[in-house]
């Protein structure tokens, strides 16, 4: 039996997201013109320079991969442009039927904060060489998430908007910190439980079948529920809350793989929100909504559940077509019910193929963590794709009576630019960090000596016949 040795090049599949670029182009504009068509009989005379627009951003952010990343996931970015664009198309409906023209609509707005977002994207990939550099900022990152936690709190630029202290205004622009402060907790989450994973992990009691850690090492999570607890008590806001404590306790349960965590986890969350349920009046009415939204009082009270829920069973499996159904009759339906406007015109089959896209978007993520070779990078991931896995969770869950509406927006798709900024940085974090994942190891080639200053880097196959 002979052993041959041979040289392999791995493939860098930026050809492949090239395709899926043009075919992900190609979907968002053919329902962009088929909005206009069912809605004014004609192709909408912008339709050249969105195309334009939308190519170039997204073409750019595949030449910067082909340059800075070259064996970065080639499926994220054509899931993303995707999501951006339907989201989008769905905006530009609206402004169709309110009669909102131009840079008057909310569309050519997205479609700026889209530039400003892909931008933003490069700029990550670019600037951010290797995503072992975040390990340094750990605490540095804490401090920044609790500070864009507490902005919305700060007299003079904090906004109470539709019951949640989630809003702060610079000049004429509204922004959600909260949605960036997901980003640092998640690193910091990320740095934090690879050094103290080892301590988190040794057993404690044994209580009702579940292993307890010990009572010295429960207070990172103390401190997480107690941030959580506090965002409801102040800011009001059950989703946001969810979200982060949630995170925490994601991430805790990968590093640690103690499910005792999780337990205690929901322990402490299901405490917080009966407390704000029975103290707050807020919370109350949200819930009485979820259990009967069509009651005669609530509907008196709020119907945007109830006609976001008509809206999609109007559509059916198939749906009543772009610009053919009535989603601006439910109150923001750009953003926090975009998805129900789009279940209405896309109906269920269009519903689940876009529920599909996340699927994979988090999927490819979770396949990154596998992938990298750190422990930091493979919590980072875990904990961004979980990030948009469970806020995808609680908007669709609030939109379809799971569970109670929290107003958190839909990744890529809700008009709005704190949310669209985040989610694309989002989305070029994990990008850098797959690039690390499926880059081969250099390894010396057959008869260099190991002290060679300077070694090709040659991946090798054994193959034995």
């Amino acid at each position: 039996m002979t052993t041959t040795v041979e040289p392999l090049t791995p493939r860098t599949r930026r050809g492949a997201e090239l395709l899926l670029l043009v075919f992900a182009i190609a979907i968002v504009l053919l329902a962009w013109v088929t909005t206009d068509l069912n809605r004014n009989g004609t192709v909408p005379a912008n339709i050249v320079p969105v195309a334009g627009g939308f190519t170039v951003l997204v073409l750019a952010v595949h030449l910067v991969l082909r340059w800075k990343a070259a064996y970065a996931d080639p499926v994220l970015l054509p899931i993303t442009t995707v999501l951006n664009g339907l989201g989008l198309v769905m905006i530009h409906r609206l402004d169709l039927a309110r009669g909102k023209l131009g840079a008057d609509g909310d569309a050519y707005r997205q479609l700026i904060w889209t530039t400003l977002a892909v931008v933003l994207a490069i700029a990550v990939l670019i600037a951010l060489r290797d995503h072992r550099l975040l390990r340094r900022y750990t605490f540095v990152t804490m401090a920044v998430g609790f500070v864009l936690l507490v902005l919305p709190l700060v007299p003079g630029i904090g906004r109470n908007i539709n019951g949640s202290q989630i809003w702060i205004s610079v000049g004429p622009l509204n922004f959600q910190p909260g949605e960036f402060a997901k980003i640092a907790l998640a690193i910091f989450f990320a740095g934090y439980l690879v050094q103290t994973r080892d301590v988190l992990s040794l057993a404690g009691k044994k209580v009702l079948g579940f292993t307890f850690p010990r009572g010295r090492d429960l207070g990172p999570i103390l401190v997480a529920w107690v941030l959580a607890l506090l965002v409801l008590v102040f800011q009001k806001d059950l989703g946001s809350a969810l979200l982060f404590f949630g995170l925490f306790v994601a991430m805790l349960y990968v590093a640690t793989e103690r499910t005792s965590w999780i337990a205690i986890g929901l322990l402490l969350f299901g405490v917080a929100v009966a407390f704000a349920l029975s103290a707050f009046t807020h919370f109350q009415k949200r819930v009485d909504l979820w259990l009967d939204p069509f009651s005669q009082d609530n509907l008196e009270r709020s119907n945007q559940l109830a006609n976001g829920l008509w809206g999609m069973a109007s559509g059916g499996l198939t749906g009543t077509g772009l610009g053919a159904g009535r989603p601006y009759l439910t109150s923001f339906a750009e953003s926090d019910f975009i998805f129900p406007s789009l279940g209405e015109e896309l109906g269920l089959f269009g519903s689940v193929a876009i529920i599909v896209l996340y699927l994979i978007f988090c999927e490819r993520g979770i396949r990154t963590a596998l992938g990298v070779r750190d422990g930091f990078g493979k919590l980072l991931a875990i904990g961004l794709s979980f990030s948009v896995a469970f806020q995808l969770f609680i908007v669709i869950g609030g939109v379809t009576r799971v569970i109670p509406l929290t107003g958190l927006t839909t990744p890529f798709m809700s008009l709005g630019g704190s949310s669209l900024l985040a989610n694309w940085v989002i989305m070029a974090l994990l990008l850098r960090i797959s690039d690390q994942a499926r880059r081969p190891m250099p390894e010396i080639p057959v008869g260099v000596a190991a002290d060679d200053p300077s070694p090709a880097e040659v991946t090798q196959v054994v193959r034995l016949p």
